[in-house]
C-alpha cells in the first residue's frame, strides 16, 4: 500500500515537473521554439517517459484546464443524479465540485498560463476545442441513463444543455484571466456562477426597439 502510493507520487510529482516546465518555457520562449528534447532534459526525463502522460506539446500546455474537465468527468460518473433535476442546475454543480477539487493556488497559475497560451497560438486553441468536443460526447455518454428509460438520440436538448454550460464556462475563464492581479478560484467559480445565472436572459435577448420618429 504504501509502495503503491509512494509511486503515484512521484509519477504526479513528474508529470506536474513536465507541465511547469512547458508553461513556462512556451510562455517565456514561444511555443514552437521549446522542443519535447528540451522539456524531457529540463525534467530529466526520456521521451518514453513523457508520452506516458502527454500525448504531444499541445496535450501538455493545455493540461491544467484538461484536468479539470477530466474531474468533471469523473465527477459526473460518480454522482448520484437525482430524478426530475434540471440538467443545467446538476452539471453546473458537477463543474464547481470538479473546480473546488482541482484548482489550488499552482493550478490557478497554470491555468492562467494555459490561456494565455491558447490565445497566442491556434494549434494549441485547436487541441483545447478538440478536447472539449470529445469531453462533451462522453458526458452525453454518462448522461443518457438519466434521461429516461428511452431517450430520444435525435434530442437536441441534452448537447445543447452541455454547451450552454461549457460557453458559459469559456466566458467566466476569459474574463478572469483577464484581470491583473490574479484573481483566485473562488473569483472564477462566481464568474461561472453569474455566467449560468444569465443564460434564460440570454434566451430572450431582444435587439434594441426603433427610435422614435421624429
Amino acid at each position: 500500500m504504501g509502495t503503491s502510493t509512494l509511486r503515484e507520487r512521484k509519477k504526479q510529482h513528474t508529470r506536474q515537473a513536465l507541465i511547469d516546465a512547458a508553461l513556462e518555457r512556451f510562455t517565456a520562449r514561444g511555443y514552437g521554439a521549446v522542443t519535447l528534447d528540451e522539456l524531457c532534459d529540463t525534467v530529466q526525463v526520456s521521451k518514453r517517459t513523457f508520452f506516458r502522460y502527454f500525448a504531444g506539446k499541445e496535450d501538455v500546455a493545455m493540461a491544467p484546464l484538461e484536468d479539470l474537465w477530466t474531474a468533471f468527468t469523473a465527477e459526473l460518473r460518480t454522482r448520484e443524479l437525482p430524478p426530475g433535476a434540471p440538467l443545467l442546475a446538476l452539471t453546473e454543480d458537477v463543474l464547481l465540485a470538479a473546480l473546488d477539487q482541482v484548482a489550488d493556488e499552482r493550478w490557478v497559475h497554470r491555468a492562467r498560463l494555459s490561456l494565455l497560451l491558447a490565445d497566442r497560438h491556434p494549434s494549441i486553441a485547436a487541441h483545447n476545442r478538440q478536447f472539449c468536443d470529445r469531453t462533451t460526447g462522453t458526458l452525453l455518454e454518462i448522461l443518457h441513463p438519466a434521461l429516461g428509460p428511452e431517450p430520444d438520440p435525435a434530442d437536441p436538448r441534452p448537447r445543447l444543455a452541455l454547451d450552454m454550460l461549457l460557453a458559459a464556462f469559456q466566458w467566466a475563464l476569459a474574463g478572469w484571466a483577464a484581470v491583473q492581479p490574479p484573481e483566485t478560484a473562488a473569483a472564477l467559480a462566481e464568474r461561472f456562477r453569474g455566467a449560468v445565472a444569465a443564460l434564460p436572459g440570454s434566451l430572450t435577448l431582444t435587439t434594441a426597439p426603433a427610435p422614435p420618429a421624429p
